[in-house]
């Protein structure tokens, strides 16, 4: 991992993280996240205002990235409750099956190499009747602007740290062996269009 990898582009993915619309994003998903949670993609901790403090009994941050680490640290020293960091990428989860109640995934499973295998470790540590909340941006439905997000999706890649933009959520998500409750897709307002079209919902391991 190179300085621009560990000393630039965290604090570029901070701050589009936290703008206005994704932050709504993040507050019509995480608050219903409960129990022992696993968060995939901790990020810098853009989450944790979002969490209701009253139902998490511990949080599990998976993020592979240092520079993510070190700028997520300040938040999680404050959280009303219990983090523990795995220092692990999504496709290797060090932890045992059953171990969760909730997995939280956002905007996470776009720069995941490997997102079968991440998927996998994800319903493999949810308990039973355990849920995977998410809100995701990718493909668009329009096979215009599907054409254009391909384009762009190498040179886009690079600069995001492996960020794509047209990859279809929900049949991931299906394909990954989860069971769809609830499913919304729509484009973002405030975004622009290739990186605004949002799947968020709940799904169960089958």
């Amino acid at each position: 991992m190179g300085f621009y990898d560990r000393h630039i582009l965290p604090h570029l993915l901070n701050f589009a993280c936290t703008r206005p619309p994704i932050s709504k994003q993040r507050a019509m998903t995480v608050p219903s996240a409960e129990g022992r949670i696993l968060e995939v993609g901790f990020g810098t901790g853009t989450n944790l205002p979002f969490y209701d403090a009253s139902k998490v009994s511990h949080l599990f941050a998976l993020e592979p990235s240092e520079g993510m680490r070190r700028l997520a640290k300040p938040a999680a020293e404050n959280a009303p409750f219990d983090i523990s960091f795995l220092d692990l990428p999504g496709e290797e989860v060090p932890l045992e099956d059953g171990a969760v109640d909730t997995v939280v995934c956002t905007f996470t499973l776009c720069s995941i190499g490997e997102w079968q295998s991440a998927l996998g470790q994800m319903r493999r540590v949810l308990k039973p009747g355990g849920r995977l909340i998410f809100a995701e941006h990718g493909r668009a439905p329009t096979p215009r602007l599907a054409q254009w997000q391909d384009r762009l999706n190498g040179p886009w890649k690079a600069l995001a740290g492996g960020c794509n933009m047209n990859r279809p959520i929900r049949q991931f998500v299906e394909e990954g062996g989860f069971a769809i409750d609830r499913c919304e897709a729509y484009f973002m307002n405030g975004m622009p269009p290739v990186l605004g079209y949002m799947t968020h919902g709940a799904a169960r391991p089958r």
